[in-house]
């Protein structure tokens, strides 16, 4: 295992790709659609219709390797999360596991957000171009845009992204505290188990909700929305649990000089 000192600098440097990668999420999946950015075909007479699109090689092109594309960070985000590959990387990266789990994330992403072919020519699904629509649904989009975001980052924080980002069991190793999952409780540890993304439903928002829906952000939107439909597994007891650790974390909000909890 590397020394106590290399291990820091490594999960700082997986943190700040992560939170790079984060904001360029936000532009890709935000900021791009609502304020522009996409390249433009012209008129709406320029666009194909759906049979057209199925017969037209240049679409096909581009949504076969967009396909591709999210193919790679799901199959990359689904194997290393499997207890195989947990296995074998904590035995040839130790703590770092977590770490290098979320900069494998980014890069995967990144690929993704850099790489993507937009299809400007195909059909869109809905598009607000009349008045007074395309005035209100884009302000509409934007606003719930906004709440979506400012309500993951405070889910994150609830859900200790520290630990999430791999800096909690560095942090943790050096100081020579064990494993922080060690110190949950069996119901925290339940819910890890059904939970693969604590953000499903804010980010269906930001994936569906905007004013025009193109042939490339379906493709989006449809695959990642299976994705984490398929990832989760939730019941009674883990939405209690839920809602016992975010009114525990808004009290301890409220009364800092209680100081820390497990």
């Amino acid at each position: 295992m590397a020394p106590a000192l290399l291990l820091v600098p490594a999960a700082l440097a997986s943190f700040i790709l992560a939170f790079g990668t984060g904001v360029e999420f936000v532009r890709f999946t935000s900021l791009r659609p609502l304020l522009g950015g996409i390249p433009d075909s012209g008129s709406p007479d320029a666009r194909q219709g759906w049979l057209a699109a199925l017969k037209d090689r240049s679409v096909l092109a581009s949504l076969a390797w967009d396909l591709g594309l999210l193919l790679l960070f799901v199959g990359q985000h689904s194997l290393m999360a499997t207890e195989t590959v947990k296995a074998w990387t904590s035995q040839y990266f130790g703590v770092l596991q977590r770490s290098l789990y979320v900069a494998c994330t980014a890069l995967a992403l990144q690929l993704v957000m850099r790489y993507w072919e937009p299809v400007p020519r195909g059909p869109v699904l809905w598009e607000a171009r009349a008045e007074p629509w395309a005035t209100w649904v884009p302000l509409l989009c934007f606003v719930l845009h906004v709440i979506s975001w400012l309500l993951i980052f405070s889910i994150l924080l609830v859900f200790d992204y520290a630990e999430l980002m791999g800096l909690k069991q560095v942090y943790y190793h050096v100081l020579g505290l064990g494993e922080p999952l060690a110190l949950k409780s069996p119901r925290a540890l339940r819910l890890f188990s059904h939970l693969r993304h604590p953000v499903c439903v804010e980010l269906l928002t930001v994936l569906w909700v905007v004013p025009t829906l193109g042939t490339d952000r379906l493709l989006l939107a449809l695959l990642l929305t299976l994705y984490l439909g398929l990832a989760h597994g939730l019941d009674q007891q883990d939405l209690r649990y839920l809602r016992a650790q975010l009114q525990r974390k808004l009290h301890l909000l409220s009364r800092p000089q209680d100081g820390e909890t497990e």
